[in-house]
């Protein structure tokens, strides 16, 4: 028997079972796909529950339903690479493995802030996002809410609340001079001007130097607060980090042009724990999945996989609420409906397929 175990049901664990499933499997391959929740999570919305304008089953999909595939849902403690097995909480039998592919995302990266773990919100799991938005709709009339960070996450999250709830006073704390550092200058103008016509604050410069459960200090001042949100910068899984592999400054995986470790080729790494050229995307995570999935399809049919072919992305899109957006679409930066329209398009289609 082959067995694969896929940590982690996100975009690139999800791509690869897929793309394998499209094909004639080998009677002895044995899919296992290792997940905390029984259902995909469509990250890329997490800032839609946090602010409360969508339902929860919304940003849900099923796992596929193939007898090819088995699950396991729980939290995984260890990846045990010298037994080639795999501990989840709660558990006696392990799950071995005789390939593994491991996508298990990111996590928040508190930059050893004194009290922000213990003290913020976070959009980075399905349950933390749902726990913000039932700190952010439990708010009374004019509440405080500051966001740490302006990077997509942050600007998505400051105009989704802004958009469910007019009466909140809503500020971000930046640590650049522009919101969106990396995107173009006139996409960092029109999300400026957004975030002025609906009155949300935007302080740049801002060095956070501790959270409180009340408050949060920055460059000195301190900020009464009700709610604070933290999106300032993601790390890979723990469970990675932890791994005995090479990696890079990032604290990401090492692989090589196959998406293989190079000390453990019968290891695949895809998404946030992977080092790549490319910035972490929900995108670069699906098309790596699906890249992994023909290679995998050799190895299981014992055959010598073909280098897969270069990584080309298609842009990155954000939303500003409902009706309004921002992207870099075929190499131009575009800003307003058209965007966001977009944007919702391709989470239909990622859905429908």
């Amino acid at each position: 028997m082959k067995r694969l175990v896929v940590l982690g049901g996100g975009y690139g664990g999800l791509k690869t079972v897929l793309g394998l499933l499209e094909h004639h499997l080998p009677e002895d391959v044995h899919i296992t796909i290792i997940d905390r929740n029984p259902y995909h999570s469509v990250k890329t919305e997490f800032f839609t529950i946090a602010a409360g304008t969508v339902a929860e089953r919304d940003v849900r999909m099923d796992f596929p339903d193939d007898k090819r595939v088995h699950y396991e849902y729980g939290e995984i403690t260890k990846i045990d690479t010298t037994k080639q097995e795999i501990l989840i909480k709660g558990k006696t039998d392990h799950v071995p493995y005789d390939y593994m592919v491991i996508g298990l995302g990111c996590e928040d990266n508190y930059h050893d802030v004194e009290g922000a773990e213990e003290f913020t919100e976070s959009v980075q799991t399905f349950s933390k996002a749902r726990h913000t938005g039932l700190a952010v709709g439990n708010l009374k009339a004019y509440g405080k809410v500051t966001i740490v960070g302006a990077g997509l996450s942050g600007i998505e999250v400051a105009s989704e609340i802004r958009e469910s709830r007019s009466d909140l006073n809503i500020r971000i704390l930046d640590r650049g001079t522009s919101v969106l550092k990396a995107f173009d200058s006139k996409i960092q103008e029109h999300v400026h001007e957004w975030f002025i016509k609906n009155d949300v604050d935007v302080l740049h410069n801002s060095n956070v130097e501790y959270v409180e459960k009340d408050g949060v200090c920055n460059n000195g001042l301190c900020f009464v607060n009700d709610v604070t949100i933290w999106t300032a910068g993601v790390r890979p899984n723990f469970l990675a980090r932890e791994l005995p592999f090479e990696k890079d400054t990032q604290e990401k995986i090492i692989v090589n042009d196959f998406f293989q470790v190079p000390s453990h080729p019968n290891v695949y790494v895809v998404g946030d724990c992977a080092s790549s050229v490319h910035s972490p995307s929900a995108q670069l995570a699906g098309q790596q999945g699906e890249l992994v999935a023909d290679v995998l399809l050799a190895v299981l049919k014992e055959r010598t996989p073909k280098r897969p072919k270069e990584i080309k992305l298609k842009g990155t899109l954000g939303s500003l609420g409902k009706s309004d957006g921002f992207g870099n679409m075929m190499e131009r930066a575009v800003t307003g409906y058209l965007p966001r329209l977009a944007k919702s398009g391709v989470l239909w289609l990622n859905k429908r397929h």
